[in-house]
This record gives structure tokens, sequence and C-alpha cells, in this order.
């Protein structure tokens, strides 16, 4: 097997030396990268093209849950929360480094709410059979305000604990990056497609795309091409056929960040029930707490979502019916949305926590093979009826998958603390850099345990490309404090113009640019007699 680092040089080499590809796959985020990690695994002459950076989309702005999903089971989805609680196993059995067990309570403020929610907790434990981490049990009003203090009491009957999986999506992202390549893929970012081809019976047999660095446009030619582009599968689409059936219908997910002393503690809150129906996570994450999320149905999809007024507000208004002390605007330090690929309905105009969070495989005329919808979660197993699917199509010869049992890139069975932990086995060669040269084991922030050494490993061996690159992905930073981050951008910056031999211009370049994005995820203050104006 030809194994390749995860380098723009290398993976465009191989573009220029390989007329003829297995599988060319569009789209860099988690269905995209599972299904590189799939056939490169199996033997296949693999290439993955993403338009922007791995995982810049939906895939690196979820709620950070790998789970089978409460919600779906109480919708009466059993098929769908049970593949998704054994994937979730093989995560955990995967990748330990990223993905870990994490407790969460249930508060509970009527006697039958107790038993319903135990009751179906305990369904959930059993559907994950050997894979369960955990059994779902009671506890009590007063356990509950030890692990909650700002908790609402008032009414309070106790609750339910449960276990299910977080993880950090984006870092997962760039591991199975950097494991298709160890299997032999060429990983590329920022290379659009622009055009298909198809042969003269109207196959498509490859296509064009241009590297965004260079603006170089190559061609290559692929016996199976497949679309997983999440959000944007309809302008893929729209490339094989002008006119069709949309297969998506967005859904957008806000979410705010705060300082941890909102929970105060290592459990994590789980609302049942909201207003509208749906549920409410508060979960730490990177010494910070994630709120969310939201589910608004959206028309148009973008690169850069932004979040709703409305929907900032319903995070607040939700958790502050249960915290005596809830966060303000003033409080929220970042607040980014990411839209969901939902498979759509033929018909539907209901909303869209109604529609499937199942995927859909599709086989065109043409033969170009489109996977949408799906979870995180199941990015495996969409991978497999993926890969599957194309050895049929394309007629390549069968192999068995192999992803059930391949360690992700970073596989540790030991693990550092604090911030270090994410990167499993590459944490000990990065800080060996910081041996090599003590100037890189300086701090970026005083709030933020990241060092020097860790832009230059992003930028070796991660493929960062840009300041966002670094500080939203390989970092968290953006997500976790939009403020702070502006504050890191001249630093990273210049550390990466080093790596990449840019000049001074680049470095201002990336910087304004970084700052500009990043002000979007600062929250608005709305205007009240106390503040008097937004800020």
């Amino acid at each position: 097997m030809h194994t390749l680092p995860l380098d723009r040089t290398s993976a465009l080499h191989q573009v220029g030396i390989t007329p003829l590809w297995d599988l060319v796959i569009i789209g860099g985020g988690a269905t995209g990268l599972g299904i590189a990690v799939d056939a490169a695994s199996r033997g296949y002459k693999t290439l993955l093209l993403e338009q922007h950076d791995f995982a810049k989309g939906t895939s690196s702005r979820s709620t950070k849950l790998v789970h089978g999903g409460v919600r779906y089971l109480a919708m009466g989805d059993v098929k769908l929360v049970y593949s998704a609680l054994h994937e979730r196993g093989l995560i955990f059995r995967n990748a330990p480094h990223l993905a870990r067990a994490q407790s969460f309570i249930i508060p509970c403020y009527s006697y039958f709410s107790k038993w319903k929610y135990l009751i179906g907790l305990k369904l959930y434990d059993w559907l994950a059979g050997k894979f369960r981490i955990g059994k779902s049990s009671f506890v009590s009003k007063k356990e509950i305000s030890g692990h909650f203090p700002g908790i609402r009491t008032s009414g309070l009957k106790g609750g339910v604990r449960y276990l299910d999986g977080q993880f950090d999506d984006a870092r997962l992202a760039i591991n199975l990056a950097q494991t298709a390549a160890a299997n032999g893929a060429a990983v590329l970012n920022y290379c659009k497609v622009t055009a298909l081809h198809k042969d003269n019976v109207g196959n498509v047999d490859g296509l064009a795309f241009t590297d965004a660095e260079t603006n170089m446009l190559f061609n290559v030619a692929a016996k199976a091409v497949i679309n997983a582009t999440g959000v944007f599968v309809d302008d893929i689409l729209q490339l094989d056929v002008a006119q069709h059936q949309p297969l998506v219908k967005p859904s957008q997910g806000t979410h705010i960040v705060v300082d941890r002393s909102f929970l105060s503690n290592e459990e994590a809150l789980m609302i049942p029930k909201t207003s509208d129906g749906r549920v409410l996570f508060g979960v730490p994450w990177h010494n910070h707490v994630l709120l969310g999320t939201t589910d608004t149905p959206i028309d148009a999809h973008s690169l850069e979502p932004r979040p709703l007024d409305t929907e900032i507000d319903f995070i607040l208004k939700t958790t502050a019916d249960y915290l005596t002390t809830p966060p303000q605007r003033k409080d929220v330090l970042s607040v980014f949305a990411g839209l969901r690929p939902l498979a759509a309905p033929k018909e539907s105009d209901g909303p869209t926590k109604e529609i499937s969070r199942d995927h859909k495989l599709i086989v065109g005329t043409s033969r170009l093979i489109t996977i949408t919808g799906g979870k995180w979660t199941t990015y495996r197993k969409m991978a497999e009826e993926t890969v599957d699917k194309a050895i049929t199509v394309a007629g390549l010869e069968p192999r068995p998958c192999r992803t059930k049992t391949v360690k992700i890139h970073g596989y540790a069975t030991w693990q550092q603390h604090g911030h270090w932990a994410v990167y499993g086995s590459d944490a000990p060669l990065i800080q060996a850099l910081c041996d090599e040269d003590p100037r890189l084991a300086e701090k970026l922030h005083a709030d933020f345990d990241h060092v020097a050494a860790e832009v230059v490993w992003a930028v070796r061996h991660e493929m960062a490309r840009t300041v966002e690159d670094v500080l939203a992905r390989r970092f968290r930073t953006l997500f976790l404090d939009a403020a702070k981050s502006m504050e890191m951008a001249s630093k990273v910056a210049a550390i990466m113009a080093v790596q990449l031999t840019k000049d001074e211009g680049w470095v201002a370049v990336q910087t304004a640019q970084y700052k500009e994005l990043a002000s979007g995820y600062l929250p608005t203050l709305e205007i009240t007699p106390e503040n008097g104006k937004p800020t």
C-alpha cells in the first residue's frame, strides 16, 4: 500500500501522475472523508476534493455529541438509533483520543416525567448492546442541586442521569483526512470542482477542478464520482442535470458558547422538551459550555451561515427557564451556526425536526453517486454503503470494508492532560518541536494553552493553509471565544508565514480577513434601557 502524507504538494503530484482513479470524492466533510478512508483502506485509488477547508461547513459546527439520538428514539426511529449507537461504539474504539463518555442529567419537574425518561433511556442503553457505555439511573433533587448549583429547584422532583458520547468534530475530520492519506488516498483542500465529464453515452467519467491557491485547472478521469457535499449536493447535481428535484432541505442549528461557570460541573445538562418541542443541551467542551441547538428551516445555503437573533434569544430564554443565574447576551463568548443537510421529503412544509435524519444514497442516470443526509455519528456506515454502491456502479473489483477496525490517526489508549488530549499519539511529536526550538513553546494567548509549535504542526502535517484553518478547526478557539481568537490572529499568521514562505503582506491580509470573519461570531447586544445601545 502506498502511503501519502497529508500534504498538498504530494497530493497534487499524485493527481498529475494518476491517469485513472477508482473513486473521486467531492466534499471534505464527515461523509466525504469517511468515504475516502473506507475506499483507500480497501485499496482503491482514491482522490478527495474539498472546495474550502476540511469540515469548513456543517462538520465543524455540531453539538459535539457522538450519540444515538435520544430525540429520534422518542420519535420512534428505532432503526436509526440502533445503528447510531453501534457506530458510536466503533468511534470510541477507533478514535479514543477524540471521543469519550459524557454524563448527562435531565432535570424532571414531575414524577411522571422521571419514570418516562428513565424507561426511555433504559431502552436507549439496551439498544447499544455490547457497546453500552453505562446505565441510566434516577438522581435525587439534592444530587442535581449539587451538580448544578444554579438549577431551579422549585418543583424539581429529581432527574435522570444517562451516558452518551462527546467528541471534537473538526479534529476528527482532520484525523480522518490523515488516515485516508496514510492508506494511500490523495486528499486536497481548496480545490473546487467546476465541471463533470461524461463519456459518449452520458455517464460521468471524471471531472474538472481548480486549485484555489494557484488557479490551475485540473482534469481527472474516474471510474466512479461521488457527490458528498452536504448542503451543497444540489450544486453538484446541477453540474450533472441542470433541472432536478432538490434533495436537501437545509436546517440551521445555532449554538452559543459561555464560560464554564454557568454549569459549574463536568455533568452535561439535557433539557428534554423546549417551548417548540425540541431538546436543548448544555455541554462542557474545552473548558467552556456549549448551549444548543436550534432547528430552523433555511432556504439558502452558504459556507458562513449566520445565527438569527431569534435563535440566540431562544437558547438564552430556554436556559433561563432552568437556571437561576442564566447567561445573558453579554456573557456569550462565541455564537455559530451550521446547516444540516437533511434529506428532504418530496413534499414538506412542516418543521425540520420531523424530516429524516437518516441518509439517502442515490445513483443518477449518469451514474453520479450522491450521498446526503445522515449525521456525524453514522459517518462510517454511510461511507461503507457508498463505497459498496460505487463498486457495483463502476464495476470495481469487490473488496471487503475494513473500517470497523481501522484505527483513526492519533489513536492512543493513553491520554495527555488538557488541550493536548485531542492530539493523541501526535502530542509527543508536537512537544518535541518545543524541545528542538524553545521559542515554539511560547503560548499564543494568556487564556489558552495552545503554543506556537501547534501552528507549525498544523501547517506541516494537517494541511492548514489559512489563519482560519488553524484557529477554527485545528484549534477550536474561534468557536470558544471569538474575541480572544482575534487577538491570536497576527501571531498565528506570522508563524504560518515562515512555514509557507509567505511575506508580510500575506500576514497582514490573513490577519485582516480572519478578524472580519471572526467578528461574525461575536454576539450583538440588543438595545435595552440598561445598555443604551448595541455593541
